[in-house]
């Protein structure tokens, strides 16, 4: 879009090729769980049918060569420059420009900034004392040895059993001579179906038109949306209804069942007992459901993983747990991790499936400086704040994706907002310029009323009331605030969407 606007555009990259988080998450049983079909870009049709998908949730490698597939057939690479960091970009008042400088020494000056770093892309690598001393290996999942790494004979531990921890729980399990998981915030998970797809994958190319109409729509950018409402219902109907899209073996339950359970308590709890109760049924022992199975917090208030047999790991000879609630990791020392009680469980590999800094790290890890100087890194230190996160006050010509306080900082498929993002914010520079204007800047009393429809939107919810990443959480001393806009890909759509057709009020152009 940029250069059909006769822009001159140029990317980096960190990775030594495309991907993004499809590069850098190459860890063992890395896969989607968005539904292949729908994860995709639909502004050019053939891009869209001239790649076929082997199955439902294809894994890493697969997504990997269809992310070179895009690269390749829209000629991308002749704009990217790969193996090179940002390390700084500082506004300058005297030409309306960005400096920026690269750890290769490049100074480039730019007229427009556009960050592109991905909402999960910060990894949390450093979170235990004494991880230097380790005589064995450590890999945190996001920075996955491009050669794979052999487990054959070790003792691994993993720590962290969210959804990536999950993934690689369940894939090498049968893979180590013993596994060892330390699990602290046990999950909700749903069942995975995962079925190949046929000859060309000529059903799902079919749906072309009505993928494209529909998911940008929907309240999470998914195909599928929340369907009738709970008091519609009678309870027969309501436990036929999660049963039904319980078998769908997709994020169904959680994104297209009932929406009264982000607000209503009562719903919550009938709903996360009907998970349980599954889950109960796969353990089939008390100690691991005790362990496992959440108690102090809602289904769908934490991200919601998708597994393939992780349940039935832990009843496996060769995996033993560690209860880091009653018993926490307190340092890691040559032979392994030591406990808070003084235990010490040797490892050979330790594995820290130990989540992001999600939403805001990617851009407090550059030197980022808008007007007087002023640091991202500070101002978010104090308050996390955004204009839809697109812009920032303070920051012109700033253009942000996958930052806080849109629906692409969690509560989304990826590519349906990132693409919407994306394409607001070239219609965007596309109006300044024919305004004849150079920059842009959202006005501080548009970011303020931002920030508070979307603490109103978000507050109205059981999100707001439950420690996870998606306020922070995991971080400490970043200041707690919801990292998603919770009003739904939909509506938030129409609402960039007012604002362009508004000619960007409440934004300054100079």
């Amino acid at each position: 879009m940029l250069r059909k606007m006769g822009l001159k555009v140029r990317a980096y990259d960190t990775a030594s090729g495309p991907g993004g988080t499809w590069f850098w998450n190459c860890y063992p049983g890395a896969k989607f769980d968005s539904e292949a079909y729908i994860y995709q870009y639909f502004f050019d049709e053939d891009l869209y049918k001239n790649w076929t998908w082997s199955c439902r949730f294809p894994g890493q490698p697969e997504i990997e060569r269809w992310m070179n597939y895009i690269a390749d057939s829209l000629d991308l690479r002749q704009d990217i420059q790969f193996e090179t960091t940002i390390e700084s970009a500082v506004w300058q008042e005297e030409t309306g420009r960005w400096r920026v400088t690269t750890d290769q020494g490049e100074v480039i000056d730019t007229q427009f900034l556009i960050t592109c770093c991905g909402m999960l892309s910060a990894p949390m690598e450093k979170v235990f004392e004494g991880q230097e001393s380790f005589q064995g290996r450590i890999f945190h999942t996001s920075r996955w040895p491009r050669d794979g790494v052999s487990f054959e004979g070790k003792r691994v531990g993993v720590v962290g059993i969210g959804a990536t921890g999950i993934q690689v729980i369940q894939t090498i399990a049968d893979k180590v001579d013993h596994l060892t998981v330390f699990v602290r915030t046990p999950q909700y998970v749903l069942p995975m179906k995962n079925p190949d797809f046929a000859g060309d994958g000529a059903a799902y190319k079919a749906r072309f038109d009505e993928l494209k109409e529909t998911l940008p729509n929907t309240f999470t950018g998914f195909e599928y949306d929340f369907g009738p409402s709970w008091s519609e219902l009678t309870p027969e109907e309501r436990r036929a209804r999660l049963e039904e899209i319980h078998a769908d073996g997709s994020l169904k339950l959680w994104l297209a069942s009932f929406a009264e359970m982000f607000f209503d308590e009562a719903v919550s709890e009938e709903v996360s007992e009907f998970v349980r109760e599954k889950m109960r049924a796969r353990l089939q022992d008390e100690t691991l459901c005790d362990l496992l199975i959440p108690t102090d917090y809602g289904f769908g208030t934490h991200r919601v993983p998708l597994e393939s047999g992780y349940l039935e790991v832990y009843r496996r000879s060769n995996v033993s747990t560690v209860n880091c609630r009653e018993n926490p990791i307190a340092r890691v020392v040559p032979e392994g991790v030591e406990l808070t009680d003084g235990t010490i469980c040797e490892l050979d590999v330790i594995v820290l499936a130990t989540g992001f800094d999600a939403g805001t790290g990617a851009l407090t890890r550059i030197d980022i400086r808008g007007r007087n100087g002023d640091s991202l890194k500070e101002e978010w230190g104090r308050e996390i704040r955004t204009t839809m996160g697109l812009q920032i006050h303070g920051f012109p010509n700033l253009f942000t994706t996958a930052v806080p306080l849109a629906p692409s900082a969690a509560l989304c498929n990826m590519t349906t907002c990132l693409a919407q993002q994306a394409e607001w914010i070239a219609d965007c520079i596309g109006y300044l310029r024919s305004q004849g204007k150079t920059v842009i800047e959202p006005t501080a009393e548009t970011e303020a009323a931002w920030v508070a429809h979307h603490d109103e939107t978000a507050n109205a919810t059981l999100f707001a009331k439950t420690t996870s990443w998606y306020l922070g959480s995991n971080v400490p001393g970043k200041p707690r605030r919801m990292l998603s806009y919770t009003g739904g890909v939909g509506t938030y759509r129409k609402k960039c969407a007012e604002v362009a057709a508004e000619g960007y009020q409440g934004f300054d152009m100079q």
